[in-house]
């Protein structure tokens, strides 16, 4: 069975094939901009939107679509728009625990079945410095990622420390991945390269 990534995200990508698979990457051109809600009920509807959009453009696939966001005093964040926002993110959270939220949305195209999960995993940001928070938002790495940080690269030394899924914070968790798989009568083992 051919599995699909409807992501651009590197980090995604790198997840599933770290796990073993060696999906096809198909960009869902979705728009990420959308009204606001629970931090839930955002990330599924774009996580589910994402992977109808590939869906139709794959027969006989399993599609996977995902979408993060970064929920502070219960509001969600996704992509800073600007290196002006990103900072203003991380005066916010720094010093902090948040939750990054990850919705989840697997459509088997052969059968017409869907299952979709979100998945959260608590971070524990550091505090850094004016020149830090400065100097990390120059390198250009959060402005690409929900809430503008990242557990790996840059970002690693600003981040204390997170309480559940590591593969979640980077956009896309594989255990929920191995449950929506066995909810659609699939196996991680029959996905692997």
């Amino acid at each position: 069975m051919r599995l699909v990534l409807a992501s651009s995200s590197p980090a995604r990508l790198r997840v599933l094939r770290d796990a073993g698979f060696h999906p096809d990457v198909v960009v869902s051109g979705v728009s990420e901009d959308i009204e606001s809600g629970p931090t839930e009920s955002l990330v599924r509807l774009l996580a589910e939107r994402k992977a109808e959009a590939v869906a139709s453009v794959c027969p006989d696939a399993l599609v996977l679509g995902c979408d993060s966001m970064l929920e502070v005093d219960g509001r969600a964040r996704g992509k800073p728009k600007s290196a002006a926002e990103a900072i203003e993110m991380w005066r916010t959270q720094s010093g902090r625990c948040a939750t990054l939220v990850t919705g989840h949305c697997l459509i088997d195209t052969a059968r017409g079945d869907r299952r979709s999960a979100v998945a959260r995993t608590t971070v524990r940001f550091g505090t850094p410095d004016e020149d830090e928070l400065r100097a990390y938002v120059a390198s250009g790495e959060p402005l690409g990622t929900a809430g503008a940080f990242t557990i790996e690269g840059k970002g690693a030394p600003f981040i204390e420390g997170i309480d559940g899924d590591p593969s979640n914070v980077l956009g896309l968790s594989v255990p929920v991945l191995r449950s929506l798989l066995r909810d659609l009568g699939r196996r991680v083992a029959d996905l692997w390269g």
